[in-house]
């Protein structure tokens, strides 16, 4: 995320000074010192940019529809999950306080509305049970020689998408039996099955590391969903078109795969490097230079800090090695660490699997995945926006 001078600031915003300065009082704004000159400030490119978008209320409707795309206002009416006064809210509820007791499983019933007389299990039933059979059996087949957590993920998924009914139609009920069969059978792909353990434990399991069962329970929690973040839109569009709910997971998971998404703990790894080589501060200031993203530091939503990663970093002793970039992109950039530098530096501290951060977006997220997948199975109408043209000119 780059910073602006003030003047950049003002000819984006076509506002006066005393507006812009406003606007960082109200926090709408981030602003920091310029290393350069301590006199003179500098504003955050993406806050800068959502407000320039949102500022008119009287824009075209393509206009609205173009700033929504990207960091602008909300394109979907949800009840799912929302970030509001700094805080990640899970229908209602603080994400944080879930994640000082509560299992994925739990939240999963938080966030798909199961009623009461389901919440003693999350253990598939009746044609579900076959569904999910024969999704195994399928997956163990073709994943027989695919050695990466991902591919299996894939290919497990894929397996279910191609067979599975199309979501649309079917009552809330049958669709959230569904979900907890989709959920089992990525699961299965990746983690030996163990009778009434729970994804943390059988993770823990999986991975030798016992001691770090509560930690990856609480990121499980943490990372269960997020407003309309690409992957959960992806997933959504999916559905609306009546796919099942599998293929719309598969999509979610398809989205998440990229740099920019689920792979962002794997830049801060990237950076941890290149400061071991070159100094920190060195890597940190020649990072901001090229305006390379600083990964895992910084979060649009959370202009105070992210509090995910306040609450996952306070219950583990933080690696030595990443306790020096916290110190340094804060002093320089006024950045603070997302829960991608979190699951990083649990990783890091428990001698988790390199896939590890991936693994643990992909589990969690599919939560949350699946809860829009079932919300927007029930609003029945399909997602289509329309393109703002830029191209060659076209007659009348």
């Amino acid at each position: 995320m780059g910073w602006l001078t003030a003047t950049q600031a003002l000819r984006l915003l076509a506002v006066r000074p005393q507006t812009l300065y406003a606007n960082v009082s109200r926090r709408r704004i981030r602003a920091r010192s310029d290393p350069k000159d301590p006199r003179r400030s500098l504003y955050h490119e993406a806050d800068v940019l959502r407000l320039a978008r949102s500022r008119s209320g009287a824009r075209k409707a393509e206009r609205v529809a173009s700033g929504a795309i990207e960091w602008g206002d909300p394109i979907l009416p949800s009840a799912i999950s929302t970030v509001a006064n700094g805080r990640l809210w899970y229908r209602g509820e603080d994400a944080v306080l879930l994640a000082e007791t509560r299992t994925l499983e739990e939240v999963a019933r938080l966030l798909w509305e199961a009623p009461p007389e389901s919440q003693g299990s999350m253990q598939p039933a009746g044609i579900e049970r076959a569904a999910l059979a024969r999704a195994r059996e399928r997956a163990r087949v073709a994943t027989a020689t695919v050695a990466s957590p991902l591919s299996r993920m894939f290919v497990a998924l894929g397996c279910r998408a191609g067979e599975d009914p199309p979501s649309y139609g079917r009552a809330p009920a049958v669709l959230r039996t569904e979900a907890v069969g989709v959920l089992a059978t990525l699961a299965d792909s990746i983690l030996p099955r163990r009778d009434g353990a729970a994804l943390h434990e059988r993770l823990a399991m999986a991975w030798r590391r016992r001691p770090a069962a509560d930690l990856l329970r609480r990121a499980l929690v943490l990372l269960a969903d997020h407003e309309l973040n690409a992957s959960t839109f992806a997933a959504r569009v999916t559905v609306s078109t009546g796919a099942s709910l599998a293929s719309g997971v598969l999509a979610g998971l398809s989205t998440l795969s990229g740099p920019l998404h689920g792979r962002a703990s794997a830049g801060v790894f990237e950076m941890l490097r290149a400061g071991t080589r070159a100094g920190m501060s060195a890597t940190v200031r020649e990072w901001l230079q090229q305006g390379r993203p600083l990964s895992g530091f910084g979060h649009p939503l959370y202009p105070d800090g992210d509090v995910r990663a306040k609450a996952l970093l306070g219950e583990f002793a933080v690696p030595a090695a990443f306790r020096e970039p916290l110190a340094v992109v804060e002093e320089l950039a006024g950045e603070r660490p997302n829960i991608d530098f979190a699951v990083a530096a649990l990783t890091q501290a428990f001698r988790l699997p390199a896939h590890a951060p991936l693994t643990l977006f992909a589990l969690a997220r599919s939560v949350g995945w699946l809860a829009h997948g079932l919300e927007q199975a029930s609003a029945g109408h399909l997602i289509r926006p329309r393109a703002r043209y830029v191209g060659v000119p076209v007659g009348p």
